[in-house]
């Protein structure tokens, strides 16, 4: 096994909580799903919001998951004039034995203006 990290966004509707919590772990479970991955997998979990998302943790999400062993972290995105608003990004720490061509990032709701070098068309 390898140690590799995925990366994924997603944007919010509006800053409340229960939508923050919804839209978080459907990345999470994307970012699982689409590399073949269980929560196992998963050393760290790195996620970051942009400074107008202030309802809840992302961590929150990931843990209503019931990833609970996973070290997990977060933190504010950069305030730069012109940044897509409401964005939750995460970069997850895994054990894959894929190459790092074959890791999926996975960018949702539209987000894959971020990086649509590694985002795939199929939200």
């Amino acid at each position: 096994m390898t140690i590799r990290a995925v990366r994924g966004a997603t944007q919010l509707e509006v800053d409340e909580a229960g939508h923050l919590l919804e839209r978080t772990a459907e990345l999470m479970q994307a970012v699982l799903k689409r590399n073949d991955l269980t929560s196992d997998d998963v050393i760290s979990i790195f996620l970051t919001a942009t400074p107008d998302v202030r309802s809840a943790f992302p961590a929150a999400a990931v843990r209503a998951l019931g990833i609970t062993d996973v070290p997990l972290m977060c933190a504010q995105e950069l305030d730069v004039d012109g940044a897509m608003p409401r964005v939750i990004r995460l970069m997850a720490h895994i054990e894959t034995a894929r190459a790092r061509d074959g890791i999926r990032h996975v960018y949702l709701h539209g987000t894959t203006v971020l990086r649509d070098d590694l985002a795939e068309d199929d939200e």
